[in-house]
């Protein structure tokens, strides 16, 4: 799955044209490297999100095409807040 219909579905990013701005703007690493929205997210990826001066860091779990509100917090697990 791309990395911006991944922070989409998993509902980090609430918008998938914000992500996509997010990547095309280094505000997303995976794996410690800028990332561009089409790639790969693979299972045990570390993406890590700059907002300002915060820092978000999640390792992927799961990725499901579909997730529903309840559970789409259990496609990913949230290293540093």
């Amino acid at each position: 799955m791309r990395l911006d219909k991944y922070l989409k579905v998993s509902r980090i990013i609430k918008r998938r044209t914000v992500a996509n701005e997010a990547c095309d703007n280094s505000y997303v690493t995976v794996n410690g490297r800028p990332a561009k929205a089409s790639y790969e997210v693979k299972i045990g990826d570390i993406i890590e999100i700059k907002y300002g001066n915060r820092t978000t860091k999640f390792k992927v779990l799961s990725i499901d095409e579909h997730a529903k509100k309840a559970n789409a917090s259990e496609m990913y697990e949230v290293l540093l807040s």
